[in-house]
């Protein structure tokens, strides 16, 4: 359709959305806990974990699975899942290094390791969901890579077994963009990212944890023998912490160049009738992923809704998180257009919900690790968007640094090897924003400019 008339349609779609996560718009969302007591801070905790989504939920959950009578505490500054772990797509990969193509550029020699660890990390959250009856539409369906532009197809690899011609991704899901495209079953499910925290949560109390929300930590500051960490409802005195806050800004000052936070916006459909999902055959519930750089992630929902996001990665000078960042008509406007020329055979389905969270990303796409303070602090963050099922490999990486043991994890590259820093301001905004524009410019031209060939040898990146 002409562009006014998709502009149209795409407002129309939009009208009477609101501004709230799907996730966490339900009626199940269990109440707050009660936040930190003055009164509980007469003794040392033995490990405190500071941030109560995946990465602080799965640390708490394997803490006491490796020892349980050791003393845990979870402090949250608002709700658990009210930020990114609770605004997300609900795509739950395999992958630790934001892709095969990411990992085999920065750690060749030792990849195929990455990706068995990888794998066998999602084979435990799915274990670990069946075995407390986490209710979370957990569905390990796959994801289908799609090419949408002539030299999008090259990168599914033809040649190989398993590409999928235009008439025949059409025949998984029926989209008249799609020239290509690839189906990876075993290394990618779906899920409701909220009610997997909620029941993470549930699951690290049944196993002796406790759980404080509404307790910020504004500061860590080590002593000889403990650590305390101060909150606004007083001291808690760790032996040890980890740090899992991931975009917010990082308590260690250490860290404080090493990511920056970029808003991600969604966009969730009335739920399909079956005529509706019939007329896109989309009937084996595969998670889709388009292959340019700004990249749309799309899913059906357990109730048939799409949830539909990505594309724009909006960074705010001065590594600005704001409430107010959130509602910004014109990336909404944008997925909304898209998802039309994306199924035109939805014309007339309405948006319900639309939202946005920050992402934490850092110069190598993927999560880094660290132990400090002699093996008092450990932390991971820097995640890029992947964050649902590295988050648990990431925990495990914590725990082992901060017992001191070698492990498969901790002896590869990947984690003992640190991102290079985002610069300072203004050079952070300026190269973002060239970045930005160079990678746009290469998703319509599918050539690398200059500004990128020069951050691919370098090491650096930034992703939508």
């Amino acid at each position: 359709m002409p562009p006014t008339d998709a502009a149209a349609t795409a407002a129309a779609a939009l009208a009477g959305s609101v501004l709230r996560p799907l996730w966490l718009d339900t009626p199940d969302r269990p109440e707050p806990r009660p936040p930190w007591s003055a009164a509980d801070a007469d003794r040392v905790r033995g490990l405190v974990i500071v941030g109560g989504g995946f990465t602080g939920l799965w640390a708490a959950v394997r803490a006491k699975e490796r020892e349980p009578a050791r003393d845990v505490v979870l402090l949250e500054g608002e709700r658990i899942a009210e930020h990114a772990t609770g605004r997300n797509g609900g795509f739950c990969e395999a992958s630790l290094t934001h892709g095969e193509a990411n990992g085999r550029e920065r750690w060749p020699e030792e990849y195929d390791a990455l990706e068995a660890l990888g794998v066998r990390n999602l084979d435990e959250i799915e274990a670990t969901i069946e075995r407390h009856g986490i209710d979370c539409g957990f569905d390990r369906s796959g994801v289908l890579a799609v090419a949408t532009r002539p030299h999008e197809v090259a990168g599914l690899e033809p040649e190989v077994e398993g590409f999928l011609d235009a008439g025949a991704v059409r025949r998984v899901v029926d989209s008249p963009t799609y020239l290509g495209g690839r189906v990876s079953r075993d290394d990618c499910a779906t899920l409701d990212p909220a009610r997997l925290a909620w029941g993470l949560a549930r699951v690290a109390e049944s196993l002796g944890v406790r759980i404080a929300e509404h307790t910020p930590v504004g500061d860590v500051v080590q002593h000889r023998d403990h650590v305390s960490l101060a909150t606004t409802h007083g001291e808690v005195r760790a032996e040890q912490v980890v740090l899992a806050t991931n975009v917010f800004r990082p308590l260690l000052k250490r860290l404080r160049l090493s990511i920056v936070p970029v808003y991600d916006y969604v966009l969730a459909t009335e739920p399909l009738t079956p005529a509706q999902v019939e007329a896109i055959g989309w009937t084996d519930r595969v998670g889709i992923s388009d292959s340019g750089n700004q990249f749309h992630y799309y899913r059906l929902t357990p109730d048939d809704r799409v949830l539909f996001g990505g594309y724009d990665a909006i960074y705010h000078y001065g590594r600005s998180l704001d409430v107010a960042h959130e509602d910004r008509a014109e990336s909404f406007e944008t997925l909304a257009r898209h998802f039309v020329e994306t199924f035109p055979q939805l014309e007339g389905v309405r948006f319900t919900h639309r939202w946005a969270g920050a992402i934490d990303t850092c110069t190598r796409f993927c999560a880094f690790f660290g132990v400090t303070r002699g093996r008092r602090i450990a932390y991971a963050t820097g995640f890029t968007g992947l964050g649902v099922g590295a988050s648990r490999f990431g925990a495990d990486v914590m725990l082992d640094l901060l017992a001191g043991e070698s492990t498969e994890r901790t002896r590869s590259r990947m984690v003992r090897e640190k991102p290079l820093p985002f610069p300072p301001e203004p050079l952070a905004w300026i190269g973002i924003q060239l970045t930005c524009w160079s990678l746009a410019r290469e998703d319509a031209t599918g050539r690398r400019n200059l500004w990128l060939r020069l951050l691919d040898r370098l090491g650096l990146g930034f992703d939508s």
